[in-house]
């Protein structure tokens, strides 16, 4: 009853900001579950036998719907609290998503029909099909999301009717070298998470030894990656706009001075941060196998804060290169006080959904996965 009247409580900017950071939340939690993305791109670097390849694929198939699910949940999400940013970005970059979609319809479907009797396209098919998934969903997501801070061409008239300027319909996105930097981290970090997670999750002396030596090949560019667009993050120029006038302004160091102004979210990033290297480094030395739960814990750690600095702080987390002023902020974007309202009833039964997801995840997990289980009489991908 008292979460219900402090959520009554609440004025329309602080239902903004809580939403803000659900929808943080709900991103890092996302790209934390792409280890199943990345994963798949590994299927023939770890796999050299089909056995091989079974376990590697049967390890992913019982966690990509959780990835599935919480994209869908991500974008519900988005759309209900901040409609302005889905309607601008969804009907204006439409061939950036329309690609990340069908990524994702092929995944679904690999998985589905990979292993069935009289598969005419052959499992080798769905196999290439789950690669596409992997480097297209993780890279053209990373992308985007590097357009938080970036900014996109698109115009917002006073009747909120947005208008797409780029001809190439988001596409050009993918040539800005800082967005593609945040996507080709995103697509390397995928990558060591899939790693780390084969590790925690098969039981195979050949795999586990290719998985140590790709964990060190793919950490290197993702470290460099990842360095490269934060070094350039903390020193451009930020768009701020005014708590008063809403006039939206280029401010140098912005995303810096958010660090700095909010010292919070400058200690989670850290933390992030330092528990991504420290799961990898352990991985790497001592041969340990539950290096996804340091590393996975530090990346929702270090997104969450990335997601934070973009929108909070009087940020436009949305930015227009065309035009500032139709730029988008978590105030003129969001949905109604009324309607924020009666999803933060909802949001209180999160902590219940992920403490069943939880549950979920450690009765599939309670084996390792061997090449005996893969001839038992069980669905097999």
């Amino acid at each position: 009853m008292e979460d219900i009247n402090m959520v009554e409580s609440l004025t329309h900017l602080a239902l903004q900001q809580y939403w803000w950071v659900i929808i943080s939340l709900l991103g890092s939690v996302l790209v934390f579950l792409m280890f199943v993305q990345g994963g798949q791109t590994l299927i023939y670097t770890l796999g050299k036998t089909e056995m091989e390849r079974r376990m590697l694929i049967n390890s992913l198939g019982r966690k990509w719907e959780f990835t599935f699910t919480t994209l869908v949940t991500f974008g519900g999400a988005f759309f209900a609290s901040f409609p302005l940013f889905y309607s601008t970005s969804f009907s204006g970059a439409y061939w950036v998503w329309m690609i990340i979609l069908f990524a994702f319809i092929i995944q679904a479907i690999s998985y589905e029909y990979r292993s069935k009797p009289n598969n005419f396209l052959g499992a080798k098919t769905y196999e290439i099909f789950l690669f596409i998934n992997g480097a297209l969903g993780t890279i053209l997501l990373g992308t985007a999301v590097a357009t938080f801070f970036t900014g996109s061409e698109f115009s917002v008239n006073e009747m909120n009717f947005s208008k797409w300027e780029g001809a190439a319909r988001g596409l050009e996105l993918a040539l800005n070298i800082h967005n593609l930097s945040l996507g080709l981290a995103v697509f390397f970090l995928a990558r060591v998470l899939g790693i780390l997670y084969f590790m925690n999750t098969i039981n195979d002396e050949n795999i586990f030894s290719r998985a140590k030596k790709q964990l060190i090949i793919n950490t290197i560019p993702f470290v460099v990656l990842f360095l490269t667009f934060v070094v350039w993050l903390l020193f451009i120029d930020g768009f701020a706009y005014d708590s008063i006038t809403k006039q939206v302004t280029l401010e140098p160091f912005k995303y810096l001075h958010n660090f700095l102004q909010m010292p919070f979210i400058l200690i989670i990033f850290l933390a992030g941060v330092l528990l991504v290297l420290f799961g990898v480094g352990k991985s790497i030395l001592k041969n340990c196998t539950n290096g996804i739960w340091y590393t996975g814990t530090g990346t929702i750690l270090t997104v969450l804060a990335l997601f934070l600095i973009a929108g909070l702080n009087n940020t436009a987390f949305y930015p227009s290169t065309y035009d500032l002023q139709s730029s988008l902020t978590i105030e003129n974007a969001s949905s109604s006080k009324y309607t924020l309202t009666i999803m933060s009833y909802v949001s209180l039964l999160v902590p219940f959904v992920a403490a069943y997801i939880w549950y979920a995840w450690k009765s599939i997990n309670n084996k390792k996965i061997d090449a005996g289980e893969m001839g038992e009489n069980i669905h097999i991908y």
